[in-house]
């Protein structure tokens, strides 16, 4: 029964040919939006190298310090980390924490031309943290961020500027008027992949002052928590809030802040709090959730109606059929059946449209560079995405034009009349 619905499903919708056209363009071009999307909001927080542990990792990125008058919200200093969440490594449920700045830009001269470079100051276990993929050398050490060692991983494009097609460990560089040694080539890091990415990476110790050391609650420092599992999740996030409370009692300025408010955070909970400053007050994650839930079924909505009325347009306007059909016997059920598999015939095949110009989009984006070494992919998770999107529309949009379809009365249907 289930073929005979198949061909019956292709005939109709090659007879149809404006209806058919109408409705795989919405199809399409829905899916197109969100698989896009959904493969750019993968590509910036699943995990995937050199962030390929994301799932175990926590980040306290976020702090906002607020009195009766006065609210301040930054990243945290990184006194204000070495002293509350570098400790944190005495859990039993934590791997390793490391410390590490926000991308500054910094400026190079070589044969007369200027390269700016994003560099970023980190300690010696970021490298333990974060994936990278070495090409050249290895990662810099505990001892050389204690020592002040000046020494530099840098990125794949970095040796390029600088050494063309030389291999670069051994070799200087000079960024920002001072001079390190190259000790390891990685390869490149998308740029929103803001965590793990830049085109230098240096000790903290060498910083051209020791400013950083006073930055006691508030700075440009970032935290990144490697868990044994996300079973562990649940008591470094308690261990946290019950620091924070512990340091709200040596505010800089009592008499102007309060409170402390802030977390360890997964990548998702860490994008919440950027994007809706309210969710320092509750559950990291909660809001943006339900505001991207909301997005999700409003968008949806207008296609999903659009195809509705086409589709109860085109089923009704085979009155006569389905009066011939019901005459002879066949039950609402079975006509119910005929026109839902049609409805998903035509689904999956806008469906299949859709991954098709994502994919020819994220290729567009991967080859124009908008984003600095992004390479967007339709991997499983999207695919299965798009797919259980296409489904939703198939029964959404089909299930009333059938069920209108079957309730109407033979005598009427053989006569055109649909009411």
């Amino acid at each position: 029964m289930i073929r005979n619905y198949l061909k019956i499903a292709v005939k109709v919708l090659l007879r149809r040919k404006f209806f058919t056209f109408i409705s795989l363009f919405g199809i399409s071009v829905t899916l197109l939006v969100l698989l896009v999307a959904t493969a750019m909001i993968d590509h910036t927080i699943a995990p995937q190298a050199p962030e390929s542990r994301a799932d175990r990792m926590l980040g306290f990125q976020k702090l906002r310090m607020q009195g009766p008058d006065s609210t301040w919200t930054s990243e945290p200093g990184y006194a204000f980390l070495d002293k509350h969440i570098r400790s944190l490594t005495a859990l039993p449920g934590v791997e390793t924490v490391t410390v590490f700045s926000n991308n500054a830009s910094a400026s190079s001269y070589l044969a007369g031309r200027k390269i700016t470079s994003s560099v970023k100051r980190t300690d010696g276990r970021f490298w333990q943290v974060f994936d990278f993929e070495f090409l050249e050398g290895q990662p810099f050490s505990v001892a050389d961020e204690e020592n002040g060692n000046f020494v530099a991983v840098i990125s794949e494009a970095t040796r390029e500027r600088f050494f063309g097609d030389q291999k670069a460990v051994g070799q200087s560089i000079e960024v920002d008027g001072q001079r390190f040694r190259v000790v390891g080539v990685v390869r490149n890091v998308p740029v929103i992949r803001n965590n793990s990415s830049a085109d230098l990476w240096v000790p903290i110790s060498t910083a051209k002052t020791s400013g950083y050391k006073d930055q006691v609650v508030m700075g440009n420092f970032n935290a990144m928590i490697l868990a044994r599992s996300r079973a562990d999740f649940p008591a470094i996030k308690s261990e946290v809030q019950a620091r924070l409370r512990q340091a709200e009692k040596n505010l800089p300025d009592p008499k102007m802040y309060k409170t402390l408010a802030g977390g360890a955070d997964t990548a998702f909970e860490a994008l919440s709090r950027s994007l809706l400053p309210g969710d320092f007050d509750q559950e990291p994650g909660a809001r943006l959730q339900k505001v991207l839930f909301l997005a999700l079924m409003l968008f949806l909505l207008l296609p999903t109606m659009n195809l509705v009325n086409i589709n109860l347009s085109r089923i009704l306007d085979r009155a006569s059929e389905i009066g011939v059909r019901k005459a002879f016997g066949a039950s609402s059920r079975t006509l119910v059946g005929q026109f839902l598999v049609e409805n998903l015939v035509l689904t999956l095949v806008g469906a299949g449209f859709g991954l098709l110009l994502a994919a020819l989009v994220l290729a567009a984006l991967n080859s124009s560079g908008v984003i600095p070494y992004a390479h967007f992919t339709l991997n499983y998770r999207v695919f299965l995405q798009g797919l259980g999107i296409a489904l939703f529309f198939a029964l959404l949009s089909g299930v009333y034009p059938a069920w209108r379809m079957s309730r109407l009365h033979p005598v009427k249907a053989l006569r055109g009349r649909t009411v």
